[in-house]
């Protein structure tokens, strides 16, 4: 393909991610909101694969969720009529969803509709389970993961929808630029962006009927950490979206990974997931937890670098530095890595360390595959036994990118 052509096309899908206006517009049933979501279907993350090939925790988070949902009796009754085809398995971002970890959605459970102001085009994120490590997108169901997943369907999701619809939406892009000024990366630290919503709906809160709902709401907003992730989520998954489809453009826009294989997608290759090794960890682990006792459960938090965001905007985030890198200059040394790796600079997304540079957006296979430089994403890690058991950084295999490149 002609350099200049390669250029304009991917100035094209750089330019409509950038200008892309995420609006926060309902929360619903999966089952009522998604288009094309059946009564049986279960999403989880990254590519499709036959149900023989999910292993670990997230094979048991997708039986946690048909268990969750009442689709089964038992574990063993799940586990046959997914191989039966009786519940259908399918990957998040099949259905335009992105879902952290295991990334679980069941007919029932709440989710985010965020829509892109200028096309109409609409992505999902489920919600966040709470500060307790055990989660079924960490692998674990019993009953404590099943009741709080029952809180968030019964009082939390149904408070905040009133608040949602009674404002006619809330855009996510200004809170989203004021966070990144106020200490956030909006992957691993949400916590200004978190606050900002909160006053953004604080009013309308206030007025919901049932006080018991407002304030488990008000709890959710305030004591989890990352509440506002799957907010940033579905923001950057309609952001990254408005991108794909350009003919002849190498950007990326979708990165994620299942219990075998990352992941990338790219703007001109269509649809096709183009897979790879799995990442390159670079973690700190809770204590009494080592790599030996890592689990790759899947995740499609990716999607918050692919739109610039996460490891892409760390420099917003000294805060994170011990997870990170160990010092700010590590992590300045890996922002600026970045650049070279990227199209354009966010107009919108602002570093105030470096002068308000925009952050590195627009992931170019071929520029990865060129200089060598792994695109970086900010991860919690996942233990055997379920549950989250540490945080830092993986480096994304550059053989898909390889791959993806090589079909121009």
């Amino acid at each position: 393909m002609k350099p200049e052509l390669l250029r304009q096309a991917n100035l094209k899908a750089v330019g409509a991610i950038t200008a892309a206006d995420p609006v926060l517009t309902d929360i619903g049933a999966a089952y009522s909101v998604i288009p094309g979501f059946t009564r049986n279907t279960i999403l989880t993350s990254g590519p499709t694969m036959p149900w023989k090939d999910y292993v670990g925790g997230q094979r048991d988070a997708v039986i946690g969720g048909a268990l969750f949902e009442g689709m089964a009796k038992t574990a063993e009754q799940a586990d046959a009529m997914i191989a039966n085809e009786e519940i259908q398995v399918r990957g998040c971002q099949e259905l335009g969803c992105v879902g952290s970890l295991a990334g679980i959605y069941t007919a029932s459970m709440p989710v985010f509709v965020v829509r892109n102001s200028l096309t109409g085009r609409v992505a999902f994120c489920n919600f966040f389970e709470g500060k307790n490590p055990r989660r079924l997108n960490y692998g674990v169901y019993d009953d404590q993961v099943r009741l709080q997943l029952l809180r968030i369907q019964q009082e939390i999701a149904p408070a905040l929808a009133y608040v949602v619809r009674h404002l006619g939406g809330v855009p996510l892009k200004p809170i989203m630029i004021r966070a990144l000024n106020m200490g956030d990366e909006l992957h691993s630290r949400n916590a200004a962006a978190a606050l900002l919503f909160l006053q953004a709906i604080s009013q309308a809160l206030l007025e919901v009927g049932h006080k018991a709902d407002a304030k488990a709401a008000l709890a959710a907003i305030n004591e989890d950490p990352y509440f506002f992730l799957r907010l940033s989520m579905a923001a950057c998954k309609v952001m990254a979206d408005a991108g794909h489809g350009v003919a002849g453009s190498s950007i990326v826009t979708a990165m994620a990974f299942n219990c075998k294989q990352f992941a990338i997608r790219v703007s001109g290759l269509g649809d096709r997931w183009w897979t790879g090794s799995m990442p390159k960890v670079h973690a700190r682990f809770f204590t009494g937890y080592g790599e030996k006792d890592l689990a790759w459960m899947g995740g499609e938090s990716p999607i918050t670098e692919t739109a610039g965001l996460g490891a892409f905007a760390q420099c917003a985030a000294f805060a994170l530095q011990a997870y990170q890198g160990g010092s700010p200059a590590e992590m300045l040394r890996r922002q600026r890595r970045l650049y070279r790796i990227t199209t354009t600079e966010h107009p919108d997304f602002k570093i105030p360390f470096l002068s308000f540079r925009g952050v590195p957006t627009g992931i170019d296979v071929f520029k990865v595959v060129k200089t060598g430089i792994a695109p970086l994403i900010n991860i919690g890690i996942a233990g055997l036994a379920g549950g989250q058991i540490g945080a830092g950084v993986i480096e994304a295999p550059l053989d898909c990118f390889v791959s993806a490149a090589q079909v121009f």
